[in-house]
């Protein structure tokens, strides 16, 4: 890698030479990136797509770092961290939101504001642009169900609108955006006693105090429901509950999460989950599809 051309090329963007991403992830593990961009605008992560994409140089974007498993090898190229890129606007009953924002900081301006919609989703760890990637969900509620609209960067360098109603989505999936950036989305809400909100709002929280391991690194849900059955509970049939790999263990409290239990590595995380999945399949017959995307090389 030449410094100095990542330098010149892109002075207004601020850089991290060889930065450590378990900083950047909720699990706390992850190798090091080549390196990290940290941009502010818009402006700023066009100028990033179009430099990677005319010097061929690998390019990723990362939110808040949950739902992602980062090898310990490190990532070449550029990673692009959106979580200096947050912005929230309200006007009336409408709220605009940039990627790089914390969804349950929407969640919660959101509620201040006296609207309804989104109070489900309070605590989810993610990035607006993440959220709405993979439409995250929970509490039977998920991101598409108020969302109007997101803007990205398509693969072709172009700044596009996606209205919902023309993209076709569905549990933990939202097809034709692959390659896109995620610049913002919009959701329009319902008025709402601001005082009955809050208290569904803190009912969800200590909900997710109470059942799911917070209090360790993790990165929320590994596997997607399957068709029929629930993850976490074939995973507890099968007695899987504290089962561990190096530092990595499926969780006593929530069989669905596995956590950095103790100083675990990327390797340990991933060789666990296959593990899971392995004898979950073989146990039950459901094969357990992760919800987390695994960046970068593995064993």
């Amino acid at each position: 890698m030449n410094t100095n051309v990542f330098l010149e090329n892109l002075k207004d963007v601020p850089l991290i030479f060889e930065a450590e991403l378990s900083l950047y992830t909720t699990y706390r593990v992850g190798g090091v990136a080549e390196v990290l961009a940290l941009p502010e605008s818009e402006e700023q992560i066009k100028h990033l797509i179009d430099f990677t994409k005319k010097n061929k140089t690998p390019f990723r974007v990362l939110g808040l770092g949950s739902n992602i498993l980062v090898s310990d090898l490190g990532l070449p190229g550029v990673t692009c961290c959106l979580r200096n890129f947050k912005n929230i606007k309200i006007d009336g009953n409408t709220v605009n939101a940039s990627a790089g924002t914390a969804l349950d900081e929407v969640v919660r301006q959101s509620i201040n504001a006296g609207l309804a919609g989104l109070e489900n989703l309070s605590g989810i760890p993610g990035s607006v642009g993440g959220a709405v990637f993979m439409n995250a969900g929970a509490f039977k509620a998920e991101t598409f169900d108020k969302l109007i609209s997101f803007t990205t960067i398509t693969p072709k360098g172009e700044i596009k609108e996606f209205k919902k109603e023309d993209v076709k989505y569905e549990y933990r999936k939202v097809w034709g955006i692959d390659g896109c950036v995620i610049l913002s989305a919009t959701w329009i809400l319902d008025k709402q006693d601001k005082e009955i909100l809050k208290t569904r709002r803190e009912e969800i929280l200590q909900s997710r105090a109470a059942k799911q391991p917070l209090e360790y690194p993790s990165a929320g849900s590994v596997f997607k429901r399957p068709v029929g059955a629930y993850a976490s509970k074939l995973i507890d049939e099968c007695g899987l509950r504290g089962l561990s790999v190096g530092g990595a263990q499926v969780s006593t409290k929530h069989a669905g999460f596995i956590i950095n239990y103790q100083n675990a590595t990327a390797q340990d995380i991933y060789n666990l989950i296959k593990e899971v999945q392995k004898i979950v399949k073989e146990k039950t017959g459901f094969t357990l599809e992760p919800e987390q995307i695994f960046w970068g090389k593995f064993k």
